[in-house]
C-alpha cells in the first residue's frame, strides 16, 4: 500500500481516536488496569430525602443505563482504531483478518478501522 495513503489513514484514525476518547471522557472514566477499558460513571446518591431528590436520582440512573450501550459502541470502535494504528505500524494494514486478502481502498476510506473485507464481514 502506498505510503501517502497509509499516512492519510493514520491521520484520520488518530483524529477519530481523539474524538472518541473525548466523547468517552464526558461520561466515563478509563480503567486504570485495562487502559482500553472505560467505565460509565454511576451516579452517586447524596442521601437526600424527598420526592424531588428521588426523582433526580431515578433520572440519573436512567441516564446511566442509556449511556452503557453508547460506551460499549465507542469502546469497541476505539479498540478497532487502535488495532488499525498498530497494523499500520507493523505493515499489516489493509489485509482482511479472516481471508488475508487486501481490503479495497474504497472500504478503508469509508471505514479506516475495517478489519475484514466485505465478503468476510457478511
Amino acid at each position: 500500500m502506498e505510503k501517502a495513503f497509509l499516512e492519510k489513514q493514520k491521520k484520520k484514525l488518530e483524529k477519530e481516536k481523539t474524538v472518541i476518547e473525548n466523547q468517552l471522557k464526558s461520561f466515563a472514566k478509563r480503567d486504570e488496569k485495562l487502559k482500553e477499558d472505560w467505565d460509565t460513571i454511576f451516579p452517586k446518591w447524596n442521601g437526600e430525602a424527598g420526592g424531588a431528590s428521588l426523582e433526580r436520582a431515578a433520572d440519573e440512573v436512567e441516564e446511566y443505563s442509556t449511556l452503557l450501550p453508547i460506551e460499549y459502541a465507542l469502546e469497541t470502535r476505539l479498540r478497532n482504531i487502535n488495532l488499525a494504528l498498530e497494523k499500520i505500524k507493523k505493515g499489516r494494514y489493509g489485509k482482511c483478518e479472516r481471508c488475508g486478502k487486501p481490503i479495497p481502498k474504497k472500504r478503508l476510506k469509508v471505514s479506516p478501522e475495517a478489519r475484514f473485507c466485505l465478503k468476510c464481514k457478511k
